[in-house]
């Protein structure tokens, strides 16, 4: 499984965990920024990064990781890039969903507000579940949203 992982300054320190966690995993994630922590930082820069590697490099199955503060800019940022179903998961319930329910392929996570051992846990769970098929009524909504996109949409 390739994963793909930053943060701005404000979810740096949570991306080293999670890396640590992914290497256990065995999951050697590509790392897409920041490389050290700059206040200054811009968080659509991080997100940008990731979300247009993820869909240049096309590999069936890639996962991205981002986080900053609040997760929520990351989440807006993300879901720009055509191609790019990112969530913003603060439970392992909403991950297995996310995926299962949605296919989505970037999980967006709050540095402030859960403590490391849950985000490992939705972590886990994002990186486990499967999407429930094209078949399902699940896929049937995102047809939907497939169609809006190649229809109405431009790569950020």
């Amino acid at each position: 499984m390739q994963v793909y992982i930053a943060a701005d300054h404000g979810g740096f320190e949570l991306k080293d965990k999670i890396k640590h966690l992914l290497l256990s995993m065995d999951i050697t994630p590509i790392d897409c920024g920041a490389d050290s922590v700059d206040p200054e930082d811009d968080y659509p820069t991080y997100a940008l990064k990731l979300c247009n590697k993820l869909t240049d490099d096309n590999i069936e199955g890639a996962i991205g990781i981002l986080i900053c503060r609040s997760g929520v800019g990351m989440s807006i940022v993300a879901n720009k890039v055509k191609g790019v179903y990112a969530a913003l998961c603060t439970a392992q319930e909403q991950a297995i969903k996310a995926r299962e329910h949605n296919n989505a392929n970037v999980i967006c996570l709050d540095a402030d507000y859960q403590d490391d051992q849950l985000h490992f846990d939705v972590v886990k769970a994002f990186l486990t579940t499967e999407f429930a098929g094209w078949d399902s009524r699940h896929g049937r909504r995102l047809k939907q949203i497939l169609d809006y996109e190649n229809n109405h949409l431009s790569r950020a």
